[in-house]
């Protein structure tokens, strides 16, 4: 069973690298990050390319404990039945996604994913409020109160909701970004 010093062979490599943002240094690491996940039996290359990670053990990461988001990023980036597994592509899709070298549409274009609780193509205002909560935090001294939210959402909406239907899809969503020039540094995570 190769252990966690298994590499994977210079074609896959080279493949990964094509299909993603990410240097072949990059993708190493992240082969043995997710092998450190996995248990020893599972730790070859063969082995671990046929493996799955469960979500708890993605979010005990430190790039993601802290993250607001991290059981949807998980959810959006996995391709598992249920939602709850990733396998090492999936893992490598959602480092790439991440990765400095992202194009900001297709950072954008996960990004809305993410926040897109409902997974109804469209951000309404239930999932703007439950944004709002991710980025406050769900504690009393921080959550917003009733009125609070009801203003900034109407605020958001006057400023995004370009067709004033009441929800922002995901065009209105990467204009508005493509004027924060911000976003797609502070949309990263570094293994």
């Amino acid at each position: 069973m190769g252990g966690s010093g298994s590499r994977l062979s210079k074609e896959l490599l080279a493949e990964y690298q094509d299909l993603t943002f990410l240097t072949k240094q990059e993708i190493l690491l992240a082969h043995r990050r997710f092998c450190e996940l996995l248990p020893p039996q599972q730790r070859g290359v063969d082995e671990s390319l046929q493996a799955r990670v469960s979500a708890e053990g993605i979010l005990g990461l430190p790039e993601l404990k802290a993250n607001p988001f991290k059981e949807r990023i998980c959810r959006v980036f996995s391709t598992s039945p249920n939602r709850d597994t990733l396998s090492f592509e999936d893992f490598l899709d959602l480092l790439s996604v991440f990765s400095d070298t992202a194009t900001p549409d297709i950072k954008s274009h996960y990004a809305f994913r993410i926040f897109d609780f409902d997974d109804d193509g469209t951000l309404n205002r239930e999932d703007l409020s439950q944004l709002v909560n991710c980025l406050t935090g769900q504690g009393a001294d921080t959550q917003l109160n009733d009125s609070e939210m009801k203003q900034l959402i109407d605020n958001i909406l006057e400023e995004s909701d370009i067709d004033r239907d009441g929800t922002i899809n995901l065009s209105e969503f990467q204009h508005v970004i493509a004027r924060s020039p911000d976003f797609a540094s502070s949309f990263k995570i570094v293994l």
